[in-house]
């Protein structure tokens, strides 16, 4: 029985992060993986796509109590493919074809023989560029630090 759990949250913890970078994978990279499936996948929506908002919630400090920041607009869309598979998109922003297309891909790697060839192509496309993004951002970062640091005079 452990092990069937196991095996579960594996497979939960794995499609976590499908999801997660198709939110990330820009519109010409989500069309570029779904230009790519062979056969296209046939579907039919059974939510949206639609855009909605969603509350964000922040703390000060990371330890102080949460506020409400503002609202962000969220699109969100779910599809089954003719085989079965049901697949979630979510985005920031209102692109409706984008949110779509994850949904998709989010179908489609749920398939064992097909998801392979998308870690290999979309997802590692995907994870470098957002990894090269966040680089950049901590080297922009640290090249504003500032160091501080005491004098002491020689009059102790």
């Amino acid at each position: 029985m452990d092990a069937l759990k196991q095996t579960m949250t594996d497979q939960q913890s794995g499609r976590k992060h499908i999801v997660d970078l198709l939110a990330r994978a820009t519109k010409a990279e989500l069309q570029t993986a779904f230009d790519t499936l062979s056969p296209a996948p046939s579907f039919a929506p059974l939510r949206g796509p639609e855009t909605g908002l969603v509350m964000v919630r922040g703390r000060i400090g990371g330890g102080g109590a949460a506020f409400n920041l503002g609202e962000a607009t969220v699109s969100r869309a779910s599809i089954r493919l003719s085989t079965g598979e049901i697949g979630h998109g979510y985005r920031l922003g209102t692109d409706r074809t984008a949110v779509t297309l994850a949904a998709v891909i989010d179908a489609v790697a749920q398939d064992d023989e097909q998801r392979p060839a998308l870690e290999a192509g979309l997802l590692a496309t995907v994870a470098a560029r957002i990894a090269e993004e966040e680089k950049r951002t901590e080297q922009e970062t640290a090249a504003t630090k500032v160091d501080f640091f005491t004098m002491v005079r020689g009059e102790d």
